[in-house]
């Protein structure tokens, strides 16, 4: 998350930008987005991305990253949760978000 908000004061042009924490049982998920601008395609490219994709991976996990239709980028990573003991959350797999 913290690769995911400072890409977004490099390259969004002074966005705003919003993050979103969902879980359930099994999963959690973080997204960072922003309403910049397109990145210029001038300057030496960063390994951001690529470090944030590793390390989702390394976790089990997964990332997706691009622009928007609407305008601006986003970065989402899912990563497996793991309970300690079957069955001691219930069966709840209900999605909660926050912002």
């Amino acid at each position: 998350m913290q690769e995911a908000l400072t890409n977004v004061t490099k390259h969004s042009g002074g966005a705003t930008a919003s993050v979103r924490l969902g879980y359930s049982r099994r999963l959690l998920t973080l997204t960072v987005s922003d309403d910049g601008h397109a990145p210029s395609t001038t300057g030496t490219p960063g390994y951001g991305l690529i470090g944030m994709r590793e390390r989702a991976l390394s976790a089990g996990g997964r990332l997706t990253a691009g622009h928007r239709v609407d305008g601006g980028f986003e970065v989402t990573t899912e990563l497996p949760l793991e309970t300690t003991e079957p069955g001691l959350h219930g069966d709840d797999d209900e999605e909660r978000t926050a912002r």
